[in-house]
């Protein structure tokens, strides 16, 4: 059965509530089964059935026992004047450690290594597997240049060129059987205008049209070898560099895209009161917005998080426990938005270069008369902490060339739809794929991308 996933809003039984906190997660799951041989009101019999597979992927996410974590610890990092247990116990309580009971003890989430070093300047300099290459620093410096050029040109322009790829995984492919794939395409929007598909193996059954707000490439067949299931693409990103001026803001303001969307844009008593607290009396919708970005950028840690269907209400998370990664920290950016009557919504794809490739989330907020604006929340609170306010200044209101666009809405259904549970309900930035009857997750198939080329193209407009 296609889980319902708006019913996550709904709230659990205190039962099951009282078993999944403390990693109870066989006890949860026979009192589930319990609660739903009776009669029960829809609502909560969706709710229960979508608790089913959250807990399932959630045992699979918390899987570092204390003893193992404190011996990573030891082991991977150089030598301080604190004890590893002392270090690790520091990061727990700070946030930048998941955890979660599993039986009654401690477990930490199973990247919590990668985020401390990937996270921590203090354990990167003392992480002794770190890799010796200036990737990083190239990646920064030609970053900063082309965010530069852009202020004084007044926009930045980019040709880009890539590959997406989605495999079965060998042990999850079904020979004979109808395989049906949603391979992610890149879409047309304010700053792509321009998107040529080059190439896609195999022959795919459908493309979404090209402005579709979750756009894919669809294939069905029942192939009887495990193969590659890819497109190679070329698009045209020009981003124009806006100069915001609180002055310049129209006194009427839209109010579309101001709505909730359960089950996370919602707007809860804290998430109110936390609007209230960070607007303070300012009327002007571009000081209330950047008064969010100030509070995600500056408040927000950045973290690896676990797969996004297991959290309940994600913005809510970030703006309780100040940690998340990037689509965390853009859903509360667009909640607090919304819950102030400014429209903002998602958009997400790829950060392709200036030399590497990977998945990144970043939000949108409209303000009259500029229009359709970026806030990289991310981008802009790595920017915060090392101290280029330049740069943190620059994710507010404007973005840079390097995007490829999948998706501009949250929760979008596929064109034509994905028929089983979908291994990410909300994005698509890797694919997905399905049998009949089943839903293939993330352990069960491989996603990945490669940038081809990259190069300047001059200004058209």
């Amino acid at each position: 059965m296609k889980n319902n996933w708006e019913s996550l809003a709904f709230p659990l039984p205190d039962d099951v509530r009282l078993l999944k906190d403390n990693g109870k997660w066989d006890d949860a799951l026979d009192q589930i089964d319990f609660l739903l041989a009776k009669e029960l009101p829809q609502g909560l019999k969706e709710r229960l059935q979508l608790e089913k597979t959250i807990i399932g992927e959630q045992r699979r996410e918390y899987t570092v026992p204390w003893d193992e974590a404190v011996q990573m610890m030891k082991e991977e990092l150089l030598p301080s004047d604190k004890a590893p247990e002392e270090e690790l116990f520091y990061y727990m309580r700070n946030g930048n450690a998941l955890w979660h009971y599993n039986d009654g003890q401690i477990c930490f989430h199973r990247r919590f290594f990668r985020t401390l070093v990937h996270t921590q300047p203090e354990l990167q300099k003392r992480y002794m597997k770190a890799e010796k290459n200036d990737v990083e620093w190239r990646e920064k410096l030609l970053l900063n240049s082309t965010i530069h050029d852009m202020q004084r040109d007044g926009y930045a322009a980019r040709k880009i060129r890539a590959r997406c790829v989605l495999k079965v995984e060998d042990d999850a492919f079904r020979p004979g059987e109808t395989l049906r794939v949603h391979l992610p395409a890149p879409a047309v929007c304010e700053q792509v205008k321009s998107v040529r598909i080059l190439k896609i193996t195999p022959d795919p059954m459908y493309i979404a049209p090209e402005d579709y707000p979750s756009r894919t490439i669809y294939f069905a067949e029942a192939p009887e070898e495990n193969h590659e299931y890819s497109v190679e693409f070329e698009i045209v990103n020009r981003v124009p560099y806006v100069r915001l001026d609180p002055d310049k803001v129209s006194a009427e303001q839209p109010d579309f895209h101001t709505e909730e969307q359960a089950p996370h844009i919602l707007f809860t008593p804290y998430i109110r009161d936390l609007v209230k607290e960070l607007a303070g009396g300012e009327t002007n919708p571009l000081l209330k917005a950047r008064a969010f970005y100030d509070f995600v950028t500056t408040k927000v840690r950045y973290t690896f998080m676990p797969a996004y269907y297991i959290l309940e209400n994600i913005p809510e998370y970030a703006a309780k426990n100040l940690s998340g990664d990037c689509g965390v920290q853009a859903l509360l950016f667009i909640t607090l938005c919304r819950a102030a009557g400014i429209p903002a919504r998602w958009q997400t794809g790829l950060c392709a270069g200036p030399i590497e490739i990977d998945m990144h989330d970043w939000a949108q907020f409209y303000i009259a008369p500029y229009g359709w604006l970026f806030a990289d929340c991310s981008f802009g609170g790595s920017a915060y902490r090392a101290g280029d306010t330049e740069k943190w200044n620059h994710y507010f209101g404007n973005l840079d060339p390097f995007r490829i666009i999948f998706n501009s809405e949250y929760e979008y259904e596929f064109d034509p739809p994905k028929l089983e549970n979908r291994h990410d309900p909300y994005d698509n930035q890797i694919g997905e794929a399905e049998y009949e009857g089943h839903g293939l997750m993330g352990k069960e198939f491989d996603g990945w991308h490669e940038l081809l080329s990259l190069e300047p193209v001059e200004d058209e407009s």
